[in-house]
């Protein structure tokens, strides 16, 4: 299964996430995304997409944000703690999004994920609840990382 894996402000391709979802089994495409011009992340991340087709985007933190910009149809988005309030200008994302978010988190408040299921008409249940902190790299949160690909993987043609 391919994996559009979108990386948060001042990370880089590699980190714990996806070098977690690498070792077990998923191919993941994980483009380096700019800091400082939002438009230009979002560009590389479209290119990303165009040329991988992948069956799954997950977008971490501000990654979220732009994976919430994408011209990406009906593939499933997973985001992760998504920065939507503090970066880019969508206020709504698409019905086939699922988040995770720790309530824990000191840097993405929980409310703006509350806020964002909301605003998007998504089911409550579309909003999980993990993680010790912002990063969601603790075991429960790769774990449950982990099964929602599983799920939507299987779900997809």
């Amino acid at each position: 299964m391919n994996i559009l894996f979108l990386h948060g402000w001042r990370s880089r391709p590699g980190g714990v996430k996806p070098t977690f979802l690498r070792t077990h089994g998923y191919h993941v495409i994980n483009p380096a995304l700019d800091d400082d011009d939002f438009q230009a992340a979002i560009d590389a991340a479209q290119t990303a997409y165009n040329h991988a087709i992948p069956d799954i985007i997950i977008g971490s933190s501000r990654g979220g944000a732009v994976a919430m910009h994408l011209q990406s149809y009906t593939t499933p988005l997973i985001l992760l703690c998504p920065a939507w309030r503090h970066c880019g200008w969508m206020e709504r994302t698409k019905a086939e999004t699922w988040i995770l978010h720790s309530p824990q988190d000191a840097d993405v408040p929980y409310a703006d994920s509350e806020q964002l299921v909301q605003h998007s008409d998504l089911p409550a249940t579309r909003l999980m609840t993990t993680g010790v902190d912002h990063r969601l790299i603790d075991a429960d949160s790769l774990a449950l990382l982990q099964s929602l690909c599983e799920r939507l993987g299987a779900s997809q043609p």
